[in-house]
Formats: structure tokens, C-alpha cells, sequence
């Protein structure tokens, strides 16, 4: 039997720029609504999350500019590819991503789009502040540092 920590689940789309682009922050597990066609296109594992960010509007968190493809098979029956989609939180989790967002300026960004051990579509978002020029390339030259490091350690042996 698996122990607790470790959760098996389907990852449909990952945003790794997030992590170059922005400073992560606190990390959140929201539902996502999702129509029939949208779920069965994120089962193909077609989906996109890279240029997509969540709003605040209305007591409410949406997820803006994803991209989940028509699934063929629908027909008439097909959704939206970059529709909004409301994202389903705890109402404590929803007030403190909306007082970030408009008293810190920071950015609501979807890190992971999956399916959890349920079969539920869930999307991992984090609340995130904008990186600047000079932050990434300082963020760059760690990342090479630490590869050209693991390199010297592997010769030394």
C-alpha cells in the first residue's frame, strides 16, 4: 500500500515557465468546472495552461486564457477552446487570492493542470510576484552553476 504523501495522478499540462517568470508564493489545489467534452479532450492530455492566469471577479476565481482543445467526437455538443472556467475553492481561499491580488499586486498562476487519485480534474495554482530582468538572469546563473557543480562532483567521484 502507498504511503499517504505520495499522491498518484495523471498530469495533463504543466506551466514551466511559471517558475522562471515569477517568485512563487503559497501553493493552492482548486477544482476546476469543466463540461463533459472538456474532460474528455483533457484525457488525451492536449491541454495548455502556459499564457493562462486566474482573475478574481465577483466573489470568485476564473481561470482565463487555458486552452483545452474541442474534443472531435462532440460534435455540436463541443465547448469553447479559451472559455473562462471558475475554479472551486474554499470561500477563506478565495478572499485571501483576491486581497493579494488587488492590495500586493501579485498574480494568480496555474502551475498544474491533473487528474487527482478520483479521477477529478484538479489545476494547482500559486499566488506569484512578477520576476524581474535581472532576477531571471541571477535565477539562470544558479540553475547553470548548480549543473556545471553536479558535473565537478561526478568527476571527483
Amino acid at each position: 500500500m502507498a504511503a499517504k504523501d505520495e499522491r498518484r495522478f495523471k498530469t495533463v499540462a504543466e506551466n514551466r515557465k511559471a517558475r522562471f517568470n515569477y517568485l512563487i508564493g503559497e501553493t493552492f489545489e482548486a477544482g476546476i468546472v469543466l463540461t463533459g467534452s472538456e474532460v474528455k479532450s483533457l484525457r488525451t492530455g492536449k491541454a495548455t495552461i502556459a499564457e493562462s492566469y486566474a482573475d478574481a471577479k465577483g466573489g470568485e476565481i476564473w481561470l482565463v486564457n487555458a486552452n483545452i482543445p474541442e474534443y472531435i467526437q462532440a460534435h455540436r455538443e463541443n465547448h469553447a477552446p479559451k472559455r473562462l472556467r471558475k475554479l472551486l475553492l474554499h470561500e477563506r481561499q478565495i478572499h485571501k487570492l483576491a486581497n493579494a491580488v488587488e492590495r500586493e499586486g501579485m498574480t494568480i498562476v496555474p502551475l498544474k493542470l491533473y487528474f487527482n487519485e478520483r479521477g477529478r480534474a484538479k489545476i494547482e495554482i500559486a499566488l506569484a510576484k512578477g520576476k524581474k530582468l535581472h532576477d531571471k538572469r541571477e535565477t539562470d546563473k544558479k540553475r547553470s552553476w548548480d549543473r556545471e557543480r553536479g558535473r565537478l562532483m561526478r568527476e571527483k567521484g
